[in-house]
């Protein structure tokens, strides 16, 4: 138990600085509508945000809404999407997906995290992206950052797979701190605690309090 307490501190003033490195979160991935969210993020697996943020402009100007994009075949939004890799399987899950919120959704996203698995293509990660940005409720985003991060400051140990490295935050993160900790974290990520050069610990705001200083 104190050894949780410890790393609940330690959260806590991990959360309190990198609010004031990062004072405004949000999601990299551009949208103005719930759905197009979804999309994105089913796009952006293996593959940049910035790059999904191009694609998708030539995706929605064709097929501007969920009716469109239902009605299209997975064969013409490959087309588009080929880009961002993996072009079969997400073309076919968005479609699929936009075919579900058409029909029993009234073109809406469910709210119900549970219902938000159900999708074709929706993981955890982006159940809780989705839940987070979209409906401001508490989540915790596991993406490669997320992990990386945490498992460098001592948030977790050792722990590669996301949907433990999420139940193991959960005990430490304040709900209503997650998803922008999780934006944050990507932020952090990208800038200094790179993945493919080695982390510039030096300009790091954490370099105190890290345990993994030059790791």
């Amino acid at each position: 138990m104190a050894r949780m307490t410890k790393k609940k501190k330690l959260a806590l003033e991990i959360i309190k600085r990198l609010k004031k490195e990062y004072p405004v979160a949000g999601c990299s991935l551009d949208y103005d509508e719930a759905w197009k969210l979804l999309v994105s993020v089913r796009l952006a697996a293996q593959c940049t945000d910035a790059r999904v943020n191009i694609i998708v402009e030539q995706l929605y100007e064709k097929y501007p809404d969920v009716n469109a994009l239902a009605d299209a075949s997975a064969e013409d939004i490959e087309k588009i999407v080929r880009p961002c890799g993996l072009g079969k399987t997400k073309s076919r899950d968005i479609n699929a997906c936009m075919k579900i919120l058409r029909d029993e959704y009234n073109g809406e996203i469910p709210k119900d995290f549970n219902s938000l698995l159900k999708l074709p293509g929706v993981g955890r990660k982006s159940a809780n992206l989705i839940m987070g940005d979209v409906f401001g409720k508490p989540a915790i985003v596991t993406d490669t950052h997320c992990i990386r991060l945490t498992n460098r400051m001592g948030l977790v140990n050792g722990i590669k797979e996301p949907k433990k490295v999420e139940m193991e935050l959960w005990k430490i993160i304040p709900p209503e701190e997650g998803s922008d900790f999780c934006h944050r974290l990507v932020y952090h990520g990208r800038e200094v605690c790179t993945a493919r050069t080695h982390p510039y610990c030096e300009e790091c705001c954490l370099k105190d309090i890290c345990p993994k200083v030059g790791v």
